[in-house]
């Protein structure tokens, strides 16, 4: 009875690691297609109002003619 218990410990041990192993092998591939992706992409626009608030922070960018 013990070799048996021992045996099933030993193939849910090896049933985990072989998950564990299967996973991080599908995130090491969702990250290497995230990066050929992005390698590929426009970099796109960037939000003016977002610009002008961390420039500004509120105040007008220019004083005003009289």
């Amino acid at each position: 009875m013990f070799e048996y218990e021992m045996h099933q410990m030993r193939a849910a041990e090896l049933s985990r690691e072989a998950d564990h192993r299967r996973l991080l092998g599908e995130a090491r591939k969702i990250r290497a297609a995230a990066r050929r992706s992005a390698r590929h992409e426009a970099e796109g626009r960037v939000s003016t109002t977002l610009w002008r608030s961390r420039l500004t922070r509120g105040k007008a960018r220019f004083t005003r003619a009289a």
